[in-house]
């Protein structure tokens, strides 16, 4: 088992420290872009939910529809920071020329892109709540202030993981932490 570690290793301190960086933040910018799926996940659930309002009380749907809008914009928050952590590995880069030992460096990009896959959770919690309160408002119309009070304060809790993660992937891509 040694011997295999370290033919996976070794050959990493004969490449070029550059192309190893280049090499781990595609794949890091690609796993980032996992965490699209909880957006994807409780958009579609919000989504539902507000056509299930529009269908149950017609007189509801605009309200309905427009909470469901607005908590699918904020649902999409986790995705976003994923792409500007992918963009940022992709196109400005900041590893490429610090200084230190090529695969710290190259593992931390790949770090930032596994950590930005916390923002699932945040995704489909948010849409979650943006499914139920257009779903509420398609009940109550005229409850439609509190819901999204509501609403958007139980997002902005859930949304404190993906804050964590996008955190940590600057920290990864911006510090050194080896200083």
């Amino acid at each position: 088992m040694n011997g295999i570690l370290d033919l996976l290793i070794g050959w990493m301190a004969h490449v070029d420290k550059r192309a190893l960086i280049l090499a781990f933040s595609a794949i890091g910018a690609g796993i980032a872009m996992i965490a699209g799926i909880g957006p994807g996940i409780g958009q579609g659930f919000a989504a539902g939910k507000a056509a299930e309002a529009v269908g149950n009380n017609p007189e509801g749907g605009r309200p309905a529809t427009i909470v469901m809008l607005l908590g699918s914009a904020v649902a999409e928050t986790s995705g976003i920071f994923s792409l500007v952590i992918a963009i940022i590995m992709l196109f400005a880069n900041p590893l490429v020329t610090r200084e230190g030992i090529g695969i710290v460096l190259a593992a931390s990009a790949l770090g930032a892109g596994l950590a930005m896959v916390a923002g699932i959770g945040p995704g489909i919690g948010q849409g979650f709540a943006a499914g139920k309160s257009a779903e509420a408002v398609g009940k109550r119309p005229k409850l439609q202030s509190p819901i999204v009070r509501t609403m958007l304060l139980g997002q902005a809790v859930a949304q404190t993981t993906g804050i964590y993660a996008l955190i940590i992937a600057l920290v990864l891509l911006f510090v050194n932490v080896l200083k």
